[in-house]
């Protein structure tokens, strides 16, 4: 049964990604383009955390907790370059 309810979530999933990275390449301007870009990575988070889960592996949890710190780091960069012009002070 869980098995089926983590497949089922994978569909679910993947569909949110395209949905997201469609938002991303069309999104009306730059703000909504950067929290395309922040779901865009939470989202691929929950992708590879399930298919840890399913494959019974915990190589994938490693994995999602680097693009967890790089997502942050980035999306903190980008405000503070929109904010300010510039990244480091």
């Amino acid at each position: 049964m869980l098995q089926a309810v983590i497949l089922f979530c994978l569909g679910v999933m993947s569909v949110a990604l395209i949905l997201t990275f469609v938002r991303l390449i069309k999104g009306p301007d730059l703000p909504d383009r950067i929290l395309a870009m922040d779901t865009l990575y939470i989202n691929s988070i929950a992708v590879i955390m399930l298919f840890g889960l399913y494959l019974d592996s915990n190589l994938f949890f490693e994995a999602a907790l680097l693009i967890a710190v790089m997502g942050f780091v980035s999306t903190v960069a980008i405000a503070k370059h929109l904010m300010r012009g510039n990244i480091i002070e």
